[in-house]
């Protein structure tokens, strides 16, 4: 099996490390494993969906404004 590190998903995701680990961290991506101390990422994973929109799009600073 192959393994993808954070610094590999980030770049290929593009989003931050931190980002990433943080999705690690919190069970968002499956089959990612913690081995002395370095997350491992199945090859085949794919960037999970932002939890933070539930609408399905952005709303903007100035948009919020007009309400």
């Amino acid at each position: 099996m192959e393994f993808l590190t954070i610094k590999l998903a980030s770049q290929l995701w593009g989003i931050s490390q931190r980002r990433v680990a943080k999705l690690c961290e919190n069970g968002r991506i499956e089959g990612a494993e913690k081995v002395s101390g370095v997350w491992l990422l199945p090859a085949e994973t794919q960037k999970p969906r932002d939890a933070r929109i539930k609408s399905g799009k952005y709303v903007t600073v100035e948009k919020r404004k007009n309400v």
